[in-house]
């Protein structure tokens, strides 16, 4: 079922920002509110991070990987010969049946906090989307880097206000090698027009950027220690830039809906390129896993069915999406 666009005052009356949440301040929560993100610093501890490095290090070696995961290498490294182990892997996509790193999408920090940002203690939450990003170090073609861009391209789903991303280093974060750029309050704005930036050394697959995005906007980089965790919202205009170091940056993160006040919406027409392109993606699996060219053209699939496909329950019912 669809609905349409839910009026983003729908969340002065499910969150009252100026009391104290469960694990927020009411301080912190009213921040979020007004500058569209937070950081809250070692909320993940090292032991739980030394987990989701070892098994990243397995996908690496592509150790019991799910068919349902996505694991993407740099379009330079991808051109070049096979480069092994770390450097090799740009991201881990939908790892949502991967019970390791999965454990990082229930972790009770993070869904506290969350909860405290669009929802209540007892809000049904769903694991939308689930990434390990490793930002290798920089060939020299600065296909490291990633736009400035806005999460909600990505999604068929609304209302924007009670979907949060979270986002954890696992290692210390710096500008040196990649950390995230936001430009605060931006997420009171519209979803802008995003395609591909036209960079002289060529972007990665999938990393839309904002058609008109002005570099003079105030900007703040976002610099972590290791746990350190920054909580989004999907309008927020946020990027990364290059790893000039010799080292690795990772991150892990999930964009969680409060699936008791989130349905499927008809997509903006400025989306509409994404969704193709992602529905493309579909369906080159679907030959990979045995399909022929014709079967997987036959597939009556949507933009929202890839996400139904993703979803996974973090606690309660499943119900809406």
């Amino acid at each position: 079922m669809r609905i349409s666009l839910m009026s983003t005052t729908l969340a002065q009356g499910v969150i009252d920002w100026s009391r104290d949440g469960h694990v927020l301040t009411a301080e912190q929560k009213k921040f979020y509110e007004r500058e569209g993100y937070i950081v809250i610093r070692n909320v993940v501890p090292q032991y739980e991070l030394d987990r989701y490095q070892k098994r990243f290090m397995e996908i690496c070696k592509m150790k019991g990987v799910a068919q349902s995961m996505t694991v993407m290498r740099d379009m330079t490294i991808a051109r070049s010969e096979y480069v092994p182990g770390e450097k090799a892997i740009m991201k881990v996509q939908d790892f949502g049946d991967d019970p390791i790193l999965f454990d990082y999408c229930k972790y009770p920090a993070i869904v506290d906090t969350v909860k405290d940002l669009i929802g209540t203690p007892n809000s049904n939450l769903l694991a939308m989307h689930t990434m390990l990003i490793n930002k290798p170090p920089d060939s020299g073609s600065l296909t490291s880097r990633h736009p400035m861009h806005q999460d909600l391209q990505y999604f068929p789903f609304r209302p924007a206000d009670f979907i949060c991303c979270s986002w954890t280093a696992m290692e210390k974060i710096t500008r040196a090698n990649g950390c995230l750029v936001v430009v605060p309050r931006t997420h009171k704005g519209p979803l802008l027009p995003h395609e591909y930036p036209k960079w002289e050394g060529g972007v990665n697959p999938m990393y839309h950027g904002i058609q008109s995005y002005d570099p003079k906007m105030p900007r703040l980089h976002v610099e972590m220690e290791a746990g350190d965790t920054v909580f989004f919202h999907p309008l927020l205009i946020h990027g990364s830039g290059t790893n000039r170091t010799n080292g690795f940056r990772k991150a892990i993160s999930c964009h969680y809906a409060n699936d008791d006040l989130c349905r499927y919406v008809d997509i903006d027409k400025n989306q509409e390129f994404t969704a193709n392109e992602i529905l493309d993606v579909a369906r080159k699996r679907m030959k990979k896993y045995g399909m022929s060219e014709e079967e997987a053209k036959a597939v009556q699939i949507d933009f929202a069915d890839i996400w139904r496909l993703r979803a996974r329950a973090v606690n309660g019912v499943r119900q809406h999406l």
